[in-house]
């Protein structure tokens, strides 16, 4: 396979965090939303726009720089997100009840499968 599909692959759920993360910077109201969140006020609302944010722009950040720049412990950065945020899921539903959120669980741990390969391909075709 060529390496710039690879990187391609290997990017392309750090492209969808930063879509996230400048949604939060622009239309924040709509990002939470499609989290499931009520959009907060007052320090609430900083907070979850700030953290929020941060956790998105970040890890979108680190899976890009990751892939085009052949850096797997970068990709694996932004896959460890991911799986932190399923595990910290499931301690909400099963600890605080919170609803079980299946599908954004899903994505999560699919998503850190898919960097976590994605990292071992990037490091094999630097080498080619």
């Amino acid at each position: 396979m060529k390496t710039w599909m690879i990187r391609i692959a290997a990017a392309l759920p750090g492209f969808l965090l930063l879509m996230n993360a400048v949604g939060l910077a622009v239309a924040p109201e709509g990002v939470v939303t499609s989290l499931g969140m009520t959009y907060l006020d007052g320090l609430g609302r900083s907070s979850q726009v700030g953290d929020t944010g941060a956790f998105f722009a970040c890890g979108g950040l680190f899976i890009v720089y990751g892939a085009f720049r052949a850096r797997p412990q970068w990709i694996m950065a932004g896959a460890f997100l991911f799986l932190v945020a399923a595990m910290y899921r499931v301690l909400a539903a099963v600890l605080h009840g919170a609803e079980f959120a299946t599908t954004f669980i899903t994505v999560e741990v699919v998503s850190f499968l898919w960097l976590m390969i994605a990292a071992k391909l990037v490091v094999s075709t630097d080498a080619d």
